[in-house]
This record gives C-alpha cells, structure tokens and sequence, in this order.
C-alpha cells in the first residue's frame, strides 16, 4: 500500500496551523478544481488534496496521523502497526466504521474503522445538553483477561492552542479489568466524557480492549493458540510435558508419533467466561542444532540406520 504524506500534498510543514493549512487547501483546490484545471491530472490532485485536507484539517484524525512519525516518504510501502492508534481519545461514533468510500487504501487503513464525524452521545433538549462520548483504543495483557485487573492507563486527546496548533493533552485513569473479557470487547466508564452544557450530565467514555501481542500466545474469541517446540524423540516417542499458560503451567501428553500441524486441545483452558474458551497447543518439532562433532555424528548415524525419506509421496 502507497504511504501518503499529507503534509507534502498540501505543501505545508508538520507544524502548520489549522489556518495554515486551510488556506493552503483553497489555494489547491481553486487550482486543480476539475471543472476550471488545465492539469492533466487534476481530477486525481484535486481527489489527492481533498484527502489530505479531510485529515489534517480534523484535530482528531491529524493527532492520530502523527502518530505514525515523520520517517515515512510518499509513496513508501506501508502497512499500519496494529497499535498505531492505542491510547488516542477521541469524541463521536466510536470504532464502529466511516464512510470513506471516496477516499484511497491508506485512509481506509488508518480512519476506515476508526473515525466518523458523529456526534455520538450528544442529545438536544433545551438549555441542557448532555456532552459528548469519548472513545479510546487500550492494550492490556492477555493474562488480564485470566485473572482481571486493575490498570492505570493513560489517554491523550488534540486540542487546538491560541495560535491554532494541535497539541495533545494527556489524563490518566484507573481501570478494571474484568475477568473474562474478550478482544474488541468495549468498556464504559459513566461520566468521563465531555462535559455537558447548562447543567446536562456528563458524556460517558468507552474503552475498547485490544490484546497487547504476546510472543507466545495467539487470541481467537475466548480460544487462545500456543505453538509449543517439541523435541523429535518427544513427538516420535511421546512423553509428558510441561506447557505454560496465562493462568499457570499445566501437564499435556504428547501422543506417540505426534506430527507438526496437530492440535491438541486443553479444554477449558482458554480465556475463562460463562462458557470458557480452550487452550490449543500445536506441537513444533524442533531439531537440536549439529553445532559439535558429537551431534554431527549422531545425525551421521540416524542417517545410515534410520532409513527415512520424508518427499516419498511426492514421487522424489
């Protein structure tokens, strides 16, 4: 996917101003306007700056944008880290999707799940207005999920300056983490959203959790997988084995002939809830390294008395 640097296709610095950048968007647009343009590619311009503008002019999605640093070129490669965006509050309609239709790939990307110009819990009625929602995006640990928790977390949100720069402003909260919760799964905090107006009740604050990648273990729903490194005599022979998990280690056969691509399954192992999730373990054989002559001989003699040609079936 093309990385698109915004700041470039409106001509302006990473510090520009709000005002800065908004009048460099009607100087683009009156210039590759389709209907007044004699560019070449002025429709593909005036599409390009159009994007650009709908990102850096919205505190939220130009806040989230710089995220990704200034490291990027146009028209790099890229593909967005999965926790580009954690951490970030912003106001309206959650991660429930935009219509970003008319824009490319690389906005869908980044804003495609997770901006819309809603109001979410905004409500009119008379001189009180209840405030706006605020969402965020949070990691937290899978064995969080085991045992539940209590997290500080800390949450930035843009705001604009006198001189109509976007800064960011930082709070911290503590959480709990519930026992059992799942991937995606959202948390609503009463009252910690904007303010209301008039003496309206506060918005409230929703935090959906995401699962900071771990390197041993991989979430499906409540089901957590685990690649487990076996040894060759292990697998052929079968033995019993200790297996870590996020509540603990446990014992688990490994069946005589276990071959790699089998799960074993501990039941009840997984993420715990009404009905709990399980553990799937999938055997790696891992082969000890000939790193001295004693290995090496013995790989020479397993050569010679344990006759074994794995690409038989396929005819070689």
């Amino acid at each position: 996917m093309e990385f698109k640097d915004y700041y470039k296709i409106m001509g302006v610095a990473r510090d520009a101003s709000q005002d800065d950048i908004k009048r460099a968007y009607r100087k683009l647009a009156r210039k590759y306007h389709p209907d007044v343009s004699k560019e070449t590619d002025a429709e593909a311009r005036f599409k390009e700056v159009g994007e650009a503008y709908a990102v850096l002019r919205d505190t939220e999605k130009r806040t989230a944008y710089d995220q990704l640093g200034a490291n990027w070129k146009q028209g790099q490669d890229f593909r967005p880290p999965p926790d580009w965006n954690t951490g970030f509050e912003f106001s309206g309609g959650g991660f429930e999707g935009a219509d970003a239709a008319a824009y490319s790939d690389f906005f869908e990307s980044l804003f495609g799940q997770g901006f819309r110009d809603a109001t979410g819990g905004r409500q009119q009625g008379g001189f009180k207005t209840r405030g706006e929602d605020h969402h965020a995006k949070v990691l937290i640990g899978i064995e969080d999920a085991y045992a539940g928790a209590t997290r500080t977390i800390t949450l930035s949100s843009p705001e604009l300056d006198r001189d109509g720069h976007v800064k960011t402003r930082q709070r911290s909260l503590n959480v709990k983490i519930p026992k059992g919760v799942k991937q995606g799964q959202r948390i609503r905090l009463s009252g910690q959203g904007s303010p209301g107006l008039g003496g309206g009740p506060a918005g409230d604050l929703y935090l959906e959790l995401e699962f900071r990648p771990h390197d041993f273990y991989r979430v499906e729903g409540h089901d957590v997988y685990l690649d487990l490194p076996v040894t060759p005599w292990e697998a052929a022979l079968g033995a019993k084995v200790k297996v870590p998990t996020p509540d603990g280690l446990v014992d688990l056969t490994i069946p005589k002939g276990t071959k790699t691509g089998r799960f074993l399954r501990l039941k009840g192992r997984g993420i715990p809830a009404k009905s709990p999730g399980d553990l799937y373990v999938a055997p790696r054989i891992t082969l000890p390294p000939a790193d001295n002559d004693a290995a090496t001989e013995l790989y020479r003699k397993m050569e010679k008395e344990l006759p074994f040609n794995p690409r038989s079936k396929m005819g070689v």
